[in-house]
């Protein structure tokens, strides 16, 4: 009687925060308008939400987790294989290559933000899309949309509303796109940290 040989055990890797203090400060978290605007037509859709189940991941597990590679392909809608092929792969690929990931041992290191597109990406984009960057860049934030964009946002995160989601609701509401993701960043990192804005 033959005998049967046990499945190779899953191919996974670790994933670790990449602790950047510049980017921390000053860079989008990778569910934002800004990421789908500006970084999505560099990064490939494929690698956008990669890297965004990433970084949901490290919100989960600050220090760490180990990453199931042909699950988390699979969650995607992808094949997973070991070569470099795979568009699985090369979604991993390109977080490295446009340097929202790099090599450790074991794993990868992973950006929970994302910093401001390079002019070099920035200027290979079509016209509208660099206008609308620069009307963004230009934006004066006034104290009274503020304050009711953080009224609204506070609302939001009483109701229960997911963090992530509320930069996407404050535009639909008429707030600005630069008034709308400094808001939802500091709900964002206010709701991870169980802490809600003063009203």
């Amino acid at each position: 009687m033959s005998e049967i040989s046990p499945e190779p055990p899953a191919p996974s890797i670790i994933i670790r925060p990449w602790l950047d203090p510049v980017v921390d400060d000053d860079g989008f978290d990778p569910r934002s308008r800004y990421v789908e605007v500006f970084w999505l037509g560099v990064l490939g859709p494929t690698a956008t939400w990669l890297i965004r189940r990433l970084v949901a991941g490290l919100e989960r597990s600050p220090e760490g987790y180990e990453l199931d590679l042909h699950a988390t392909a699979r969650e995607m809608g992808l094949s997973y294989s070991t070569g470099r092929s795979s568009p699985f792969s090369k979604a991993l690929q390109r977080c490295v290559m446009f340097g929202l990931a790099h090599a450790i041992d074991g794993g990868l290191a992973v950006r929970r933000r994302i910093p401001p597109i390079s002019f070099r990406h920035l200027r290979r984009m079509p016209d509208s899309v660099q206008a609308t960057h620069a009307s963004w860049l230009q934006t004066s934030i006034g104290a009274e949309e503020l304050t009711r964009a953080h009224h609204l946002a506070t609302a939001m995160l009483d109701v229960g509303d997911d963090p992530s989601e509320i930069e996407h609701h404050l535009v639909a509401l008429g707030v600005s796109d630069a008034v709308a993701a400094e808001v939802a960043d500091n709900a964002t990192r206010l709701g991870a940290s169980g802490l809600r804005p003063a009203g």
